[in-house]
């Protein structure tokens, strides 16, 4: 179960320069996909081939629509999706520069999520529940430890990934939370700006004592991860037909949780991770690399040489 925000993204691509006042600037291409964290967390673990259902809310709106239909035609269920008729469906909009991107989202109904709206009763028949950007979810971020909670009495297994907090006050308390979170899957810059570190050994640290296993998200340099009480890095693995970074670190996420549901070593689950976050790179958006399982086998192959 993803519980999470829903928008889509709104793609720039080839702009001719960066936004100034009183000016217009040229993109070359647009695309309009799905986006959110969660939703393409959620999207890209279904095409893997893990059973995903996914709660959220979105406006009753052509937006709202379009992201329903995306999630169900990868397969994911959503049933638990609301749709409000008082308030939009949030949208980012993406402006990619190479390997760098400015973002600007209109947040939408994903403010209104609450953990009233997960299906507690239900809950208990997942194995796993994974949540995302709680930074932009205030109404799941202040119940997160008891969110965090009811699912581990209920038996599920948890994944988090806090996401960039746009006001930069880093407001969790990761010390009594990380003990309830499974897999912590923050990336560099999330780590430092979280624990006011000054490099990733010493945020590492701070969080050692409080979590379980702990997944960082390097970008070109692969990943970094600690469990069980030790450390591990794996390096990236290069793309060749690079496209955009949009999603990259949701897919990782999405194949991560794969392997560590199916019962894999830490080193495992990294290397997978790194692969599918390499992956997501080859087409524009966080899903459109995604878009069947035998696909996937053939990109991977392809790209790096990989079987899966």
């Amino acid at each position: 179960m993803v519980v999470g925000e829903l928008n889509v993204d709104i793609i720039l691509n080839g702009i001719q320069g960066f936004p100034e006042l009183e000016k217009e600037k040229i993109a070359e291409s647009m695309t309009i996909s799905l986006g959110s964290s969660s939703a393409i967390m959620a999207a890209n673990s279904s095409v893997l081939g893990t059973a995903t259902s996914f709660c959220g809310i979105t406006g009753d709106d052509s937006f709202g629509k379009f992201l329903i239909d995306e999630l169900r035609s990868k397969g994911v269920d959503t049933q638990y999706i609301s749709k409000w008729k008082d308030h939009k469906t949030g949208a980012t909009i993406v402006m990619n520069y190479g390997i760098e991107r400015a973002n600007i989202s209109y947040c939408g109904t994903m403010e209104f999520l609450t953990m009233e709206a997960i299906p507690w009763k239900e809950l208990g028949s997942f194995d796993h529940l994974h949540i995302s950007s709680i930074f932009l979810q205030k109404g799941l971020r202040k119940d997160i430890g008891t969110i965090l909670k009811r699912a581990k009495d209920k038996g599920l297994t948890t994944s988090l990934d806090i996401q960039w907090d746009p006001e930069e006050k880093w407001d969790f308390n990761y010390r009594e939370c990380l003990p309830l979170v499974d897999v912590f899957l923050p990336n560099k810059k999330e780590l430092l700006a979280l624990t006011q570190s000054p490099d990733i050994e010493t945020g590492l640290d701070q969080l050692k004592a409080h979590g379980n296993w702990i997944a960082i998200k390097l970008g070109e340099e692969g990943s970094m991860g600690y469990a069980d009480g030790k450390t591990i890095r794996c390096p990236a693995y290069k793309n060749p037909e690079y496209v955009d970074s949009i999603g990259a670190g949701d897919s990782f996420n999405a194949a991560f949780i794969k392997k560590f549901l199916s019962g894999a070593e830490p080193r495992e689950c990294l290397e997978y991770g790194n692969l599918m976050g390499a992956l997501n790179t080859s087409s524009v958006g966080g899903t459109g690399a995604f878009e069947s399982l035998e696909g996937v086998r053939q990109k991977v192959k392809s790209l790096f040489n990989f079987k899966t």
